[in-house]
């Protein structure tokens, strides 16, 4: 009985929103609800400096802008780039929101990964630009040629060029060697 009373006062609710000027809502056209391009994980950069950072990643990584908009401020409150098919995106700190990025907090927390074809030439690109290699690049026991770059808003790139396809057992045994 309750159900029926909520149903009918539902009804009577609706009937009177539309007779008071309102138009019954139309229904929702079928969307993908998880859009293609942001199909798997996208990393959110949160910079000081994010328009800096947009100049940088595209001279190092050859990054592509996607889209960007600013805020009156002239802060950047989100841009998309792509390096290859890769998406991420980023944003200028908001303090006031607790949106922080890692020079604020003290440091990174995480590392971005990167398959570039040649790992040297991109830490040496990263570093002429500003950044500090890290770790320089050595060849893996994984199979890849490795190394890291501190960009110069404080986030930290695993460069990284495959060069030579390594079976897990064999791996293993490579490990276990160091």
């Amino acid at each position: 009985m309750a159900t029926s009373i909520r149903k009918s006062a539902a009804k009577k609710s609706s009937k009177t929103s539309r007779s008071a000027g309102m138009a019954k809502p139309k229904a929702r056209a079928r969307v993908n609800p998880i859009p293609d391009q942001y199909a798997g994980i996208n990393a959110v950069l949160r910079i000081d400096g994010a328009a800096r950072a947009i100049d940088y990643y595209a001279q190092v990584f050859g990054a592509r802008v996607r889209m960007r908009l600013d805020m009156p401020d002239g802060r950047v409150g989100h841009a998309e780039l792509k390096i290859g098919k890769a998406l991420f995106m980023l944003a200028d700190e908001y303090p006031e929101m607790s949106i922080l990025g890692p020079k604020s907090l003290g440091g990174a927390s995480v590392a971005l990964q990167l398959y570039v074809r040649d790992c040297d030439e991109i830490l040496r690109r990263g570093e002429r630009a500003g950044g500090k290699i890290i770790r320089p690049a050595k060849d893996e026991f994984y199979g890849d040629r490795s190394g890291m770059l501190e960009d110069p808003f404080g986030h930290h790139w695993m460069i990284q060029t495959h060069i030579e396809d390594v079976s897990p057992a064999i791996m293993k045994k490579r490990l276990k060697a160091l």
